[in-house]
């Protein structure tokens, strides 16, 4: 297919028409090609989002096709065909970008891979959809942002908590001033999922492989939201410490991950733990916090905004929920404070194109689904709809400042591209 030239665009895809307002048109079919690297969980759920598309946003009229699937792992791709559906699958990258029939890209692969990747996906003219952190370091972020500005393709980037509905309703009720002006913003980012501290230890705690711990993986997640919600993030104060200072490596020939590691112990070179502050561009202030050894909390992954009239409360592990307060002074008096729990339904955000009504909740692959369909249309239309590398960049940029926080104990601004 032809790809359009991209142009910028906030605006999401606009809903399907309410029952009775007249029968939106629903143009044929176009088929999309759609090239994957890297077949490892998220690779099969972008696969499977891909394919969820045309069932939850019918109106953008697209077929994606499963092409190429690319992993060096044999048994990897074997699961692409026969797992995931896609017509062919090869062990070099290369090969997927090369391929005349794949329109799109979706770049699943370890962080140190993915500048290499990204860049050749966009001198090759291939739009792509990457994971984050887009690099390991703000300067590989630089990389890919400079070959998507040369090459003008739309892009997306795994921002995905951005898609829940709560976070939509979110940002409604501070854009409207439901809440008054934002006076300050608490987030955390808090997991377990390296609590054991005799997992073994692989590229995920190796500074030249995965760059920085905890500030690159999960609170790049909490600060685009935070920016995504209030505004942008003009400086950061920050400490760190590596909890679980070293771990067991594999043994030499084993290829089971799931087997225990037995041999010898090397040192954890990144961060399990991070606390910042933060002022925003509007004076606002924030703070937030992440760990990936926590005991206790599998994915407590909340944000929380305070304005002079009210305030707002979400968490990941109540995904379809949004406790709101809001003083109504007029109404109530000045005296009536107190949360609301929203549950979500249709109405909010994209909540309508999975459920019928309040109470069946959204999951966590539906806000991939949400995410495919707005890198699909970035792609159909040219208009850059979806999170892109620009907006990966940014939270780069302030994980890039936080790291020279923890080093010297200053404040830093995030630095303007």
């Amino acid at each position: 297919m032809t790809i359009p030239t991209a142009t910028s665009e906030s605006s999401p895809t606009a809903p399907p028409s309410p029952a009775g307002a007249g029968a939106p048109v629903v143009p044929a079919p176009r088929a999309l090609g759609v090239g994957l690297i890297s077949v490892g969980w998220m690779g099969r759920l972008h696969s499977r989002a891909y394919r969820a598309v045309p069932d939850h946003f019918p109106e953008l009229g697209v077929a994606p096709r499963l092409v190429t699937a690319a992993d060096p792992v044999a048994e990897a791709r074997a699961q692409a065909e026969a797992r995931l559906g896609y017509a062919r699958s090869v062990a070099d990258y290369r090969d997927v970008l090369a391929d005349p029939e794949v329109d799109v890209v979706s770049i699943c692969s370890p962080n140190f891979l993915h500048a290499e990747m990204a860049v050749a996906a966009a001198e090759g003219g291939k739009p792509f959809w990457i994971e984050k952190p887009m690099g390991r370091h703000a300067a590989d972020s630089r990389r890919i942002a400079d070959a998507v500005r040369a090459a003008g393709i739309v892009t997306a980037v795994g921002f995905n908590y951005r898609h829940a509905p709560a976070i939509a309703e979110m940002r409604r009720l501070v854009t409207t001033g439901a809440i008054g002006r934002v006076t300050n913003v608490r987030g955390a980012m808090l997991a377990d999922y390296s609590s054991d501290p005799m997992a073994p230890l692989t590229w995920r705690f190796e500074r030249d492989r995965a760059g920085s711990g905890v500030l690159g993986d999960l609170l790049s997640h909490g600060l685009d939201l935070a920016a995504h919600v209030v505004g942008p993030i003009a400086s950061v104060s920050a400490t760190a410490a590596t909890v679980v200072t070293e771990r067991p490596t594999v043994a030499p020939g084993v290829v089971d991950r799931s087997a225990p590691a037995s041999g010898a112990p090397r040192a954890v070179e990144n961060e399990d733990y991070a606390a910042l502050m933060f002022r925003f561009e509007s004076g606002a202030l924030g703070v937030m916090d992440s760990s990936r050894v926590m005991r206790g909390p599998r994915a407590e992954y909340s944000l929380e905004v305070y304005g002079t009239t009210g305030s707002l409360r979400w968490d990941f592990q109540r995904l379809n929920e949004l406790e709101v307060c809001v003083s109504d002074t007029a109404e109530r008096g000045a005296s009536a404070y107190g949360y609301t729990t929203v549950h979500m339904s249709p109405g909010h955000g994209e909540f309508h194109r999975f459920q019928p009504g309040g109470g069946t909740g959204m999951g966590f692959d539906d806000l991939k689904t949400v995410e495919a369909a707005r890198f699909v249309e970035s792609v159909l239309t040219g208009r850059q709809v979806a999170p892109s590398v620009e907006d990966g960049l940014t939270a780069a940029r302030v994980v890039e400042a936080a790291e020279a926080s923890v080093v010297d104990g200053c404040w830093h601004d995030v630095e303007p591209e």
